[in-house]
Order: structure tokens, then C-alpha cells, then sequence
């Protein structure tokens, strides 16, 4: 049986800048909407590579970019210790406004595309891409965004700067939220909060709260993985992207 996913790495481009990504797509021939796939701080390692290729199975162009290919190149590792630090080194390295020039840069590469529709994409983010497509939430081509557990955002932003909850008028799309209760990273309030900017600036959303779950629940790579969680959690991803992408 033929696959029903093509995948390759490509190059985008971001600020004049070459920057390589992991595509994944239906092999079938037709239109689809894209989707901007953004890593943990492990780098586009199996378990983003694997995301993406189960966005492509679904019915849409997935691309994954390596955003921290300005200081390291080809960046991925697993779960010990001290691959979340060395993760941590370079997430710190990173910028907010070279950060939405990477998934502009992807956006960008999409459109390029003729399978893709040009009329806006969704984004997915995890951990620190979590807050990553918070952040890009704010381009304009950016209609959904599915933000997973993103440390940070009511209370910085990448290289400095107000935190990137205060950005949340400007997001013109829809966003959909996914936090666990346990996670030792984010404090219960600090959702509430996010909730309430949503709120405020009548940003189309919902926060989704998963009791026993902690950082990372999603990948099922982590010792973290909450399988409840991940399969109610993919199910409105999937039911996003397929309202607001078509």
C-alpha cells in the first residue's frame, strides 16, 4: 500500500536567512491547509517529526521549522537531564522577532506551495512552542493556533521585552489552549490569566484543563505522557483545524 504521507526536509527562508524544516504531506494530489508545527525545546526531533506526519495524515501540509538553527544546527535530543538543559541554552538564545520571522519564513513556504490554500494557517506549538505560536498567533495569516502547555507568557517573551501576553489584542484568529493541572511549569493562575487576556480582547477561544496531567502530557516519547489527555486534546486540535482550515 502506497503511503499515505510524503515527508522531506526543505529550506525556508526567514530574514534572508536559510533555515531547514521537516515537511509532511498527503501524498494524494488536492488543496489543503497548512500547518506551522513548532518544537519543544528538544529540538524537531521523532516526536515533532511525528506530529507533523500525523497533521499530513489528516488532511493538511504540516511544516516544522528549525527555529534554533541561528545557533545550532540540526538540533534534536531526547528527555535525560541534560538534554533539557542544552535545550534551555539555546531557547534562551532566541528572539521574539526572529522567532515570528521563522514562521512567517514557513507560511511563506507554504503559500509557495500548490497544494496549499492560501486563505491562512494553523499553528502547533509544545512547551516552549507553545508559547512560540502564542506569539505568532499575531500574524496576520495565522487563523488557528493550538498552544500546548507554553511556559512564559504572562511573564516574558523571547530576548526580552513585555511579556507576550500583552500581544494577545493583537491576535486576529482563533486559539485553543491546553494546559495540565500538575504541570510544575505553569501555575494554575497563570492560565487563568491567559483565559482572561483572551477574554478581555474577544480573542475566539477555549482553555482546555486536564486534571493529573503535567508538562509535557502530549508526547508520548516523555515519561510525562498522559494518554487521556492526548487523545481529548488531539481530538480539538483536529476539530480546530478543520472548522477554521477547511
Amino acid at each position: 500500500m502506497a503511503s499515505l504521507v510524503r515527508t522531506e526536509t526543505v529550506e525556508i527562508t526567514s530574514n534572508d536567512m536559510q533555515i531547514p524544516a521537516y515537511l509532511a504531506e498527503p501524498s494524494r494530489e488536492g488543496t489543503f491547509g497548512g500547518v506551522v508545527v513548532v518544537q519543544e525545546v528538544f529540538g524537531v526531533n521523532s516526536h515533532i517529526r511525528e506530529v507533523a506526519e500525523r497533521i499530513a495524515g489528516a488532511g493538511f501540509v504540516a511544516i516544522a521549522p528549525h527555529i534554533y538553527h541561528r545557533q545550532v544546527q540540526g538540533f534534536e535530543v531526547g528527555y535525560e537531564e541534560a538534554d533539557l538543559e542544552l535545550g534551555r541554552k539555546y531557547k534562551n538564545g532566541t528572539r521574539a522577532d526572529e522567532l515570528l520571522s521563522d514562521v512567517q519564513g514557513a507560511i511563506n513556504y507554504l503559500y509557495g506551495k500548490d497544494n496549499v490554500a492560501k486563505t491562512g494557517v494553523g499553528t502547533i506549538g509544545f512547551c516552549f512552542g507553545g508559547h512560540v505560536v502564542y506569539l505568532a498567533a499575531t500574524l496576520d495569516d495565522v487563523k488557528a493556533t493550538a498552544s500546548f502547555y507554553g511556559a512564559g507568557i504572562t511573564s516574558m517573551t523571547p530576548g526580552g521585552g513585555d511579556p507576550t501576553i500583552k500581544r494577545t489584542g493583537d491576535i486576529s484568529g482563533t486559539l485553543y489552549g491546553f494546559f495540565g493541572t500538575e504541570d510544575p511549569l505553569i501555575d494554575p493562575y497563570e492560565v487563568d490569566q491567559i483565559e482572561a487576556a483572551l477574554t478581555q480582547h474577544n480573542v475566539p477561544h477555549k482553555i482546555f484543563r486536564y486534571e493529573g496531567a503535567t508538562h509535557g502530557f502530549f508526547c508520548d516519547h516523555r515519561d510525562s505522557y498522559h494518554p487521556a489527555a492526548a487523545k481529548d486534546a488531539w481530538q480539538h486540535v483536529l476539530e480546530l483545524f478543520k472548522e477554521k482550515l477547511g
